[in-house]
C-alpha cells in the first residue's frame, strides 16, 4: 500500500481545495494519520473507497475524542548576541490552543486486504461549532458508530440518516464522555440508590432547623 505522503498527494490532486495534514503518532503504534477538513471530507472519503489502488471499502471503528483547551510548550533555538558575540540559544514559548472535539475512523481495504488508514476530522470548538459531515453514507458500517459518538461526545453528523442516543435516554441532557462531565448528584430513576449518592444528594435539600430539633426530641424520648 502507498504510503501516507503519496495517499495525501493523490487526494488533493483528485479533489481540488480539500485540506489534508499528516498527524504524527509518537506512540509504539506508529499509526500517523491524515486530518482531513469537514468541507470536502464527503468527497475525500469517497475518493478513498472508490480508488482502485486503495479500495478502502471497509470502515472497522470510528472513535470520538475530546481536547480540553491547553497549553503547549515548545523549544526553539534562537540567535541572540551575548556580550557582544552571537551565540545560538534555546528559548520555550507557550502556545495556547482551544480545545476542540474530534472523529477518527479506520478504514481498511478487503479487496485489497491492507490498512488501515486512519483519517481525523476535527470540531471547530467544543461548544457552539460541533458539527461534523457524517461518513456514513460512505460506509454504512459507520451509521452506529457515529450515533454513540454523538450520545457521548455531543459531535452532530450532518448527513447522517438516524442521528439519535444510542445509549443514554432521550431526555438526557449532557455528554458523559466529555472531560469536563460531571454526573449528577443524585438520579431520580434510581430506586434503591446507594449510600454515596445520597450523601451527594443532601447537598440539595434545604435545611430545616425545626424538624432537625423535633428529629432529635424523637430520638431522646
Amino acid at each position: 500500500m502507498e504510503g501516507l505522503e503519496q495517499i495525501k498527494a493523490r487526494i488533493e490532486a483528485a479533489v481540488p481545495g480539500a485540506k489534508i495534514e499528516i498527524l504524527q503518532n509518537a506512540s509504539p503504534s506508529q499509526q500517523h494519520s491524515l486530518k482531513i477538513d469537514n468541507q470536502h471530507a464527503g468527497d475525500v472519503a469517497k475518493f478513498l473507497r472508490d480508488d482502485p489502488a486503495l479500495r478502502l471499502d471497509f470502515c472497522s471503528n470510528v472513535t470520538g475524542v475530546d481536547w480540553l483547551d491547553r497549553t503547549v510548550k515548545k523549544t526553539v533555538k534562537v540567535k541572540k548576541v551575548i556580550d557582544g558575540e552571537e551565540k545560538e540559544v534555546s528559548e520555550t514559548t507557550e502556545e495556547k490552543i482551544t480545545g476542540y472535539l474530534e472523529a477518527v475512523y479506520h478504514l481498511f481495504s478487503m479487496s485489497h486486504k491492507h490498512g488501515p488508514v486512519i483519517i481525523r476530522m476535527q470540531t471547530t470548538d467544543r461548544a457552539q461549532n460541533v458539527c461534523l459531515t457524517s461518513l456514513t453514507p460512505i460506509w454504512r458500517s459507520a451509521e452506529f458508530q457515529e450515533r454513540e459518538i454523538f450520545d457521548l461526545y455531543g459531535i452532530r453528523f450532518d448527513g447522517h440518516p438516524d442521528l439519535r442516543r444510542i445509549l443514554m435516554w432521550d431526555e438526557f441532557e449532557d455528554h458523559p464522555m466529555r472531560k469536563d462531565y460531571r454526573e449528577p448528584d443524585d438520579y431520580e430513576y434510581e430506586p434503591t440508590p446507594h449510600d454515596e449518592v445520597l450523601e451527594k444528594a443532601k447537598g440539595h435539600y434545604v435545611s430545616r432547623p425545626e424538624l432537625d430539633g423535633a428529629e432529635k426530641i424523637t430520638t431522646q424520648t
